[in-house]
């Protein structure tokens, strides 16, 4: 971002940027400290909050929009998984010294779009300088009748693993992006993947599936072995996983054919942003009934069995398959 000596300040960049998002009465126009929420009758707050940091969950040259979008589509993804509607959120930027008013306006138009798409609205938050690299703090406010909130808690034995759309893009299109894996596919479906790491889908069509069938559920954020480990350790269970049930792109497919490593950045590589529910087996058909009447695929990989523990995960040759790590770890 090159220096822009006609930026506005502080309070002027909330109007002239950020006032417009914030369209909901709740938001008393951004001209307060707080905003007064009202959930709606009957039903209970599902609140989250994930932070995004330039040089960590995104590159700093990214397009200002696709940075938008993806900061707020991971909590967005947060709030899917637990069944939830999303209604509004809170943002906390934290602009580097070098920002301009041509890249606030396009980070801007991101969320507006994406507040269209999903039907939210700012409702506030806050504005600072970075000393380093940008930084967004985004926290999503839903809603889901009360006391029926998934948990990643709940799984139980004989419980049938379903994860939505397709695994793996994001992670195979950072190493693409990096460089660091052979036999990368070349036009439409190296795109694809590029574009999975770049703009996250939250899969909110899914929620009320997941709240009417699910008896746990995350999304897939840090790669899809460690955050099952997360559900299998809150339920006291364990799982075993079938490798070759994992539905790949076919960008991925080709990758995992061609690459050696391939398949290990599909199981633990993360930026998926899919949900994995845990559905019991009488509830698996009118899941994939109400996932498919949402547009969106689900795919049956493994099942949950008696026994705490890591997730077995089994090649074609029903050997089970080593991971270096189960996912990416933030530290």
């Amino acid at each position: 971002m090159a220096e822009d000596k006609a930026r506005p300040g502080e309070f002027d960049l909330i109007a002239r940027y950020l006032r417009p998002l914030a369209d909901d009465p709740a938001a008393l126009n951004l001209t307060d400290d707080a905003a007064a929420f009202t959930p709606p009758p009957g039903a209970d707050l599902v609140l989250t909050k994930d932070m995004v940091a330039a040089g960590i969950h995104f590159f700093p040259d990214d397009p200002p929009a696709s940075i938008a979008r993806k900061a707020l589509r991971v909590n967005l993804s947060d709030l899917a998984a637990k069944g939830a509607r999303p209604l509004g959120y809170l943002l906390g930027l934290a602009l580097p010294a070098d920002w301009t008013a041509d890249w606030m306006a396009d980070f801007a138009a991101g969320l507006a779009a994406d507040q269209q798409a999903f039907g939210i609205t700012l409702l506030g938050g806050d504005t600072v300088k970075a000393p380093g690299g940008l930084t967004l703090s985004i926290t999503a406010i839903g809603v889901v009748p009360s006391g029926t909130m998934i948990r990643r808690a709940g799984a139980r034995v004989g419980d049938v693993l379903l994860v939505s759309g397709t695994i793996g893009d994001a992670a195979l299109g950072l190493r693409l992006r990096l460089g660091t894996i052979d036999g990368a596919p070349a036009g439409a479906e190296a795109a694809h993947l590029l574009d999975r790491y770049l703009h996250p889908q939250p899969r909110t069509a899914l929620a009320e599936a997941v709240l009417r069938h699910a008896s746990a559920a995350l999304d897939i954020s840090d790669g899809l072995v460690g955050d099952l480990g997360h559900m299998l350790k809150a339920s006291s269970v364990g799982a075993r996983i079938e490798a070759t049930r994992l539905p790949l792109s076919t960008g991925a497919r080709a990758l995992v054919a061609a690459e050696p490593s391939a398949l290990a950045s599909v199981l633990s590589g993360g930026d998926d942003y899919e949900i994995l529910a845990s559905v019991p087996r009488d509830q698996v058909e009118a899941y994939r009934q109400a996932a498919d009447a949402a547009g969106i695929a689900v795919t049956p990989i493994g099942e949950i069995v008696a026994g705490a523990g890591p997730a077995l995960v089994v090649g074609s040759d029903g050997v089970a398959i080593r991971l270096e790590r189960a996912s990416h770890d933030h530290f």
